[in-house]
């Protein structure tokens, strides 16, 4: 009697331990990784042509035309310096502010 009481028990804990170490992973590693690429997601969906970029390798630019998954990035003032580049290498956008500039004139 005592035997299977003390199995019973045991078992318990380590169901308990099983259930806290997964919700450990879940709310440190899943549930982080998905809000990102959700926030990635949506970043490359509102990007637009005009829009100041950052790429991953540092450099910054002014995307001129989009494509399916390609963007073409315009870097400096010199025209002929626009590269095709996927868009997963785009790390941030920046909007122009137009009302901003408006106020300024």
């Amino acid at each position: 009697m005592l035997l299977a009481s003390g199995l019973a028990g045991g078992w318990g804990l380590i169901a308990f331990y099983v259930l806290l170490f997964g919700g450990l992973i879940y709310f440190m590693s899943i549930r982080p990784n998905n809000k990102q690429r959700k926030e990635r997601e949506a970043m490359n969906a509102s990007m637009k042509a005009g829009d100041s970029v950052l790429t991953t390798s540092g450099f910054y630019g002014v995307i001129i035309d989009i494509m399916d998954n390609t963007v073409i990035v315009e870097f400096g003032n010199n025209r002929n310096c626009r590269i095709p580049m996927q868009k997963e290498a785009i790390q941030a956008v920046e909007k122009p502010d137009y009302a901003k500039t408006e106020e300024e004139e």
